[in-house]
This record gives structure tokens, sequence and C-alpha cells, in this order.
């Protein structure tokens, strides 16, 4: 059984089923490490796409930088401003491939149309596209 409650998904509900839930929301406050473990959180959009969280970024932001030292991160649904919204939950993230990376922005860019346009300037002036999936951990009941 699955011990994250709350907003994202209920007590025993496949994450499946509850990433579908959360499709239609806009933001998520990414949490990443630094190298003293030190958390950061930052609010970024995201797709859903084959039971995975995709994230597309620029490749000189921090989060690149904080994710090639430590793929372990956390996320919560949120505001545009990173006001966390919904329950914490663990994942583990991998980073895309080149190819991997233009599916995503194409994702993207359907699920955020004219808004996804803005924002992937703002990516463009912070590097080139960086895309990462993230892979939920179950957490087992003891």
């Amino acid at each position: 059984m699955i011990l994250t409650t709350g907003r994202l998904w209920q007590k025993g509900e496949h994450h499946m089923n509850s990433l579908n839930k959360i499709e239609s929301e806009k933001y998520i406050s990414l949490e990443t490490y630094r190298k003293n473990n030190q958390p950061v959180k930052t609010p970024v959009l995201f797709v859903i796409k084959d039971n995975l969280i995709y994230v597309v970024t620029g490749d000189k932001t921090g989060k690149v930088k904080r994710l090639r030292n430590n793929l372990q991160v956390k996320f919560a649904l949120c505001t545009i401003k990173g006001k966390v919204t919904g329950e914490w939950v663990s994942g583990t993230a991998k980073i895309l491939t080149e190819e991997e990376t233009k599916e995503a922005v194409k994702w993207r860019g359907k699920k955020y149309g004219f808004f996804w346009k803005i924002a992937s300037s703002l990516d463009r002036k912070k590097g080139k596209f960086f895309a990462f999936s993230i892979k939920i951990i179950e957490e087992e009941k003891k």
C-alpha cells in the first residue's frame, strides 16, 4: 500500500490513476538537492506521459546542475509562485536523450499552447532545452 495521502492520491490508489488526476494541473514544485543535501524548491511546468512526469527546462539552470549530481527528487502540486497545494511525493529523475527531449518539448507545447511559447522563450535564455522524467518511488507500509 502507498503511504502518500492527500490531494495527489488516496491510500491504496495506484500512481497511474493518480497521475491522470493531476494531469490537468499546471505546476509542480520540484525539490532538488545541492551537493550538501540542502533542498531547493522550484515551480515547474510538467507533462504526464506513460506513467511518468516530464519536465523541460534550460540546460544552464540550477536544477539541471543539481540533478546531474543527485537524481533523487520530490514534487508536489503548487501555484505559479511555488506555494505548495498538494502532498510531497518522492521520485527518481532520469535525464533524457536529445531525441527524448524533442518529444518532451512537443508534449509540453500540446499541453500548454500559447503559454508554452512564453515559457519556451524564457527557457531559451537559460540555454538549450534539457528534459528529464520523474518516476514515482512507491513506499510500502511497514
